[in-house]
């Protein structure tokens, strides 16, 4: 197995990070505590920005650029971007959005996608079944897959949110990508265990894992430098990128993923029985309720790293999908419980 890309990014993102911390604050790139009504002194943000230069940097220094490879780094550059103006200038949600599903349309273009989709209780559900061959372009062959585009672009929007909204406590998002990264290097490496060619997911998830955990030295509360959209989205879309990228491994990834992905998907439900919107901001996460119990923030990521190792480790010792399925089901179940215990904590920002 390979660890150099993994070694050299986590000590790339370190270095980088570092400058950051030391540059960021001359720059004026600093976040403003007085908006969220905290007491403290501003700290560097848009730490994404480290993360981005260093995963491209190592992209390019050990992978060859295949056609998935540039459209996840085409994708990538444009919603960091993206994210970046965000950031600094406030862009719309609507706009937004547009942004991450173009970024989800230009790895559809690349060739990354969701075939099919395993079945927990025996066979598969094909999502190639409506098919429009677009003919031969630069040399490559292009197909319009109705479900199988739409479903990937669902499940891009969905891991790039997902890690946006769980940045409401530092070291949550680069910690739980981190992770997860890991996870699915392990998964990859896995002799005879898929039916496609893994060397550029393993490379990737190296250099996944090596940036996000070189990130969190830095971002592990006390933070020094603050991840900010930039940062979040990327991580999100390049995992999302890894599930999608040999085949489909999005039970795995949905497990792996589980705490901030049920979350999500809670806090958007619960907005829209509340007749808000699902991308109006609010303080109802679970790891807001945490903290509102009274945890302290390192409290708060230590349990949920806790979550996240534990479910990860079923991802990887556990083949069967159906397993799978009730193991994402008791994280519910558990997500759920604590939820309810918490029904009246609110933070108070």
């Amino acid at each position: 197995m390979n660890y150099l890309p993994l070694i050299f990014a986590f000590l790339l993102t370190i270095f980088l990070t570092l400058t950051a911390v030391k540059f960021f604050p001359k720059l004026g790139l600093l976040d403003d505590p007085k908006k969220y009504g905290l007491r403290r002194k501003p700290i560097p943000y848009f730490g994404g920005i480290a993360i981005f230069f260093a995963f491209v940097i190592t992209v390019f220094a050990f992978l060859p650029l295949s056609r998935e490879v540039l459209a996840l780094l085409v994708g990538t550059i444009l919603l960091t971007t993206v994210s970046f103006l965000d950031d600094a200038f406030r862009i719309s949600p609507p706009l937004r959005l547009f942004f991450q599903i173009v970024a989800a349309g230009i790895l559809v273009i690349g060739g990354v996608g969701i075939t099919h989709i395993t079945n927990p209780l025996g066979g598969v559900f094909d999502l190639t079944s409506i098919d429009w061959n677009l003919g031969n372009w630069w040399g490559s062959e292009y197909h319009f897959t109705l479900l199988a585009d739409l479903f990937t672009v669902l499940w891009v929007l969905l891991l790039v949110n997902s890690l946006n909204w769980l940045d409401g406590v530092a070291g949550l998002s680069s910690g739980i990508a981190g992770l997860a990264a890991l996870v699915i290097f392990f998964l990859a490496a896995r002799e005879g265990f898929h039916y496609f060619d893994q060397r550029a997911v393993i490379v990737l998830a190296g250099i996944l894992a090596g940036c996000a955990l070189g990130f969190t030295v830095f971002n592990f509360p006390p933070p020094r430098i603050l991840l900010g959209d930039s940062g979040s989205m990327l991580l999100g879309f390049v995992l999302a990128a890894l599930a999608i990228f040999s085949g489909g491994k999005v039970a795995t990834a949905a497990l792996v993923l589980g705490f901030p992905l049920l979350d999500a998907v809670w806090v958007i439900l619960r907005r829209v029985l509340s007749g808000k919107s699902p991308f109006q901001g609010d303080y109802g996460h679970l790891h807001h309720r945490l903290l509102a119990s009274g945890l302290s923030e390192r409290k708060t990521v230590g349990v949920i790293y806790l979550l996240s190792i534990t479910f990860g480790g079923i991802a990887l010792f556990i083949d069967d999908s159906f397993g799978k399925l009730l193991a994402l089901g008791a994280l519910f179940a558990v997500m759920l419980f604590v939820g309810w215990r918490l029904k009246n904590a609110e933070l108070k920002i």
